[in-house]
């Protein structure tokens, strides 16, 4: 959906986030809190796209309504990229819809949202924290921040 079609509230938030990196060195469109991603996700024609693993997805936790398009995929030598992402993202997404990439950390998220950009989504900003967000000195994650932290909705499926 075009921005232009979207709330008033979502255009705003939008805005401000865009406002957040006036360099223009990000090769996405922004980069925005987990609590204004809920907000967001309110509004049709955003879509919460998680570039996690399925085994994280699946056995970690998801927010519902998210969409799962994995960035890598685990294999016996580690992450391998999955060459097959645009493509996913195209079956999920329309290039002038707002999307919102998620990670365990926002490591992963960010150069997803640049070949989402790249590919013609430019309404595409990354989610700060991730959903587990950075590990606290003894390593642990969901004590310092991310979508888990801040309390925002979250389910556990197997």
């Amino acid at each position: 959906m075009p921005l232009e079609h979207l709330s008033p509230a979502v255009q705003n938030i939008i805005a401000s986030v865009r406002l957040r990196h006036p360099d223009g060195h990000l090769r996405y469109a922004g980069a925005v809190t987990p609590d204004e991603t809920y907000l967001l996700m309110q509004e049709s024609g955003v879509k919460l796209i998680d570039v996690r693993s399925r085994a994280e997805w699946e056995w970690v936790g998801r927010i519902a309504g998210s969409h799962l398009v994995p960035w890598s995929h685990f294999t016996e030598s580690g992450l391998v990229r999955n060459e097959r992402f645009v493509d996913e993202l195209k079956a999920v997404a329309a290039p002038d819809d707002v999307l919102l990439m998620l990670c365990r950390s926002s490591k992963r998220s960010k150069p997803a949202a640049e070949a989402a950009v790249a590919a013609g989504f430019a309404n595409t900003f990354d989610i700060l924290e991730g959903f587990e967000g950075d590990p606290d000195p003894e390593g642990r994650r969901n004590t310092v921040d991310g979508w888990r932290f801040r309390g925002l909705p979250w389910r556990l499926e197997m």
